[in-house]
């Protein structure tokens, strides 16, 4: 798959963490091989993207209440953006419709920067993420085995808190390991932001905007577990749950619809 021109960077510097003694080590790429800009409206290029429709049935579960369907009302390129919209309806047994879309089969990569700019909803219940999960070609490991970054998680009723985290064989679900990022004078609703991670063989470094707010290395697992981010291939996915065990279920004040709007997914290596 071509992509066009690019440019080639590469940038090596170290930050220093809150931590007196703790130092994070940070490397830029610029050698562009994954971008979508939404450029086209309607569905999305199926070339780049796949849809995830059902309910928690399918596996992934969580106690949400969503349907995730494959239809425009829900998932739909317009202006220039990819809309993921909530809606309060009933539909195919379910109280709430959303959307669900990945790269599985079509683009899947390890290592690299991978980044979206984002403008997230807000309301009691919601549950947007970007994320890369491991594909076991063979299918014989499974979650959390395969291993799960989570790029950006938000819960809709904290506007300004964003999460990044990993899962992984003895640090899953709750136990994740994971970091916030709070951001200041401002709400995740209010505006677009860049949320990226650099990824290396021993390193997730977490990123909104410019600034650089955690790196999660094989030293952070709980003792006697596996790092689990050399293994395989993974792919990218964006959707928006509505309830759940990590968010809770809409209220009397969670307005509907809602909307997930992103403006371009990049990976960089």
């Amino acid at each position: 798959m071509s992509f066009g021109k690019y440019v080639i960077t590469a940038i090596l510097f170290v930050v220093y963490s809150c931590s007196d003694n703790e130092t994070q080590t940070v490397t830029t790429l610029k050698k562009l091989v994954f971008v979508d800009n939404f450029e086209v409206d309607g569905t999305l290029d199926p070339a780049k993207w796949a849809y995830d429709t059902g309910t928690g049935d399918n596996g992934w579960g969580n106690n949400e209440l969503q349907y995730y369907s494959d239809r425009l009302e829900n998932v739909e390129v317009k202006d220039g953006m990819l809309h993921i919209t909530a809606l309060q309806e009933s539909y195919m047994g379910s109280g709430y419709t959303s959307g669900k879309v990945l790269t599985r089969g079509l683009f899947e990569t390890k290592y690299g920067r991978f980044e979206a700019r984002i403008k997230l909803p807000w309301g009691q219940g919601l549950w947007p993420a970007f994320w890369l999960l491991g594909d076991d070609a063979e299918g014989t490991v499974i979650w959390p085995k395969i291993g799960e970054i989570d790029i950006m998680e938000y819960v809709g009723q904290e506007p300004t808190i964003a999460h990044g985290s990993i899962h992984g064989p003895g640090y899953s679900a709750g136990e994740a390991v994971t970091k916030s990022y709070t951001l200041e004078n401002s709400r995740f609703d209010a505006d677009f932001h860049i949320f990226g991670i650099e990824w290396g063989p021993n390193y997730i470094n977490y990123y909104i905007d410019d600034v650089l707010y955690n790196q999660i290395t094989p030293s952070d697992l709980p003792e006697g577990t596996k790092w689990v981010f050399n293994d395989n291939q993974f792919y990218l996915i964006l959707n928006m749950a509505v309830g759940g065990s990590f968010v809770g279920s809409p209220n009397a004040e969670t307005e509907f619809p809602q909307k997930m709007v992103v403006d371009y997914v990049k990976v960089y290596q």
